[in-house]
């Protein structure tokens, strides 16, 4: 009778030894945690933004939000494929984390953009180390990735452009703290 609580199958793709297959898709996993927190973030933003940037804001997240959803299927139906099962409960996550919770609640558009590009700085620069991680042992995986960082960077550059000057300064340059940052975008 097989086991109801395995985690891992004893295969892999083609073309890789189950050991490296097994391995990279425990790297996605730390993504898979990263970008369904992401998806969440993005969608708490979007019902707690306020102010006069309110509806440009509140729509522009939105096509985020569902692209970040795609993206967790995506790692997590490449896990699977892999012979390791994905794993998207709150618990896992929240166990595994590395990262804070989100720490800007009801809030202006500048506050949340400042905020939200902090967040992106952190899945983009971990997504970017799974890409060298992985890219050694599997260009599929690390294909994938690339193409994730390619759309989150165009995400991050669509909030920027909120936040920065004609001289390309941003109001929160220099901010470590997502409070900090929405602070600074608020003066």
């Amino acid at each position: 009778m097989a086991t109801t609580n395995q985690s891992t199958a004893p295969y892999t793709v083609p073309g890789l030894s189950t050991e490296n297959g097994h391995e990279v898709a425990h790297t996605l996993q730390q993504r898979l945690h990263a970008l369904n927190d992401l998806q969440l973030t993005l969608k708490h933003a979007h019902w707690n933004v306020v102010g006069p940037n309110f509806i440009s804001v509140h729509e522009m997240l939105d096509p985020q939000i569902e692209l970040v959803r795609g993206f967790v299927d995506e790692l997590a139906e490449r896990m699977a494929t892999m012979g390791v099962g994905p794993s998207g409960l709150p618990g896992d996550l929240v166990q595994a984390r590395t990262w804070d919770d989100y720490s800007v609640h009801r809030a202006t558009a500048v506050e949340h953009l400042a905020a939200l590009d902090l967040v992106y700085n952190g899945i983009i620069e971990d997504h970017r180390d799974a890409i060298q991680k992985v890219g050694e042992l599997d260009p599929i995986t690390e294909d994938m990735l690339i193409g994730q960082v390619k759309e989150l960077e165009l995400f991050q550059w669509f909030m920027r452009a909120h936040l920065e000057n004609s001289g390309g300064v941003l109001q929160h340059g220099g901010a470590r703290t997502e409070q900090d940052a929405a602070e600074s975008a608020a003066q």
